[in-house]
């Protein structure tokens, strides 16, 4: 079986199991509170496997679905299976980081290894084509990726209350797949170093505020 398929299959098994099941739910998801105090890493890479709802899960596989074939294509199976769990724990471990003085936070999905895979498509490959919601336009890849990178940065320097999206994770994960993919094909990096550097200006500046002025974290 298709590897992708094999993940794809196996996350929304867990999913729908959890969505039934308050238990494993709560034992499984990220909490910083259970990580920290009670040492449960195993948080960190099964709440990939975990969903909020039914459009969680499909939006997380479908965008899986789409860009996973080219990182298989571009780096194998195992590079595949590298940069999505990697960045799962990543984003994961990141956003840990980040809160690590709010024993209460908790998140859950695949976004962190989704957003991996698809920006290690993106660093192959900085004039894929990416359509949203249905706008039959498509919008550059490095472009959207300096949007996303823009957002996810603005979002974590200036939280809304009821924001519910894990926007160090998918930072976190993003991360991951830019870097994995920039040393494995270095000479492919080279070549798209201007459309690298235009996406990593919103990173440079989250290091900026998270190293040096101490902003968060």
């Amino acid at each position: 079986m298709n590897i992708l398929i094999l993940i794809i299959i196996v996350t929304a098994v867990i999913s729908f199991i959890a969505f039934n099941n308050a238990g494993i739910f709560e034992k499984y998801k990220f909490s910083v509170g259970a990580i920290l105090n009670r040492k449960e890493y195993i948080r960190l890479l099964s709440a990939g496997f975990l969903h909020a709802d039914i459009m969680h899960l499909l939006f997380n596989m479908l965008t899986l679905y789409f860009f996973g074939p080219i990182v298989i294509e571009g780096f194998g199976n195992v590079g595949f299976l590298l940069i999505y769990f990697g960045s799962i724990l990543l984003g994961n471990i990141f956003s840990l980081f980040i809160y690590q003085k709010q024993p209460w936070y908790s998140a859950i999905g695949a976004s962190g290894g989704v957003s991996g895979i698809l920006f290690a498509a993106i660093a192959m490959i900085p004039n894929l084509g990416i359509y949203l919601f249905f706008i039959p336009i498509p919008i550059p890849g490095y472009v959207f990726g300096l949007v996303y990178f823009g957002y996810s940065v603005y979002m974590m320097l200036n939280p809304k209350e009821h924001d519910n999206i894990g926007h160090a994770a998918h930072l976190g994960g993003a991360f991951f797949g830019l870097v994995y993919a920039v040393i494995i094909q270095p000479e492919r990096a080279m070549q798209n170093a201007l459309y690298l550097g235009i996406m990593a200006i919103p990173l440079l500046y989250l290091s900026y505020e998270i190293f040096i002025r101490k902003r968060i974290g």
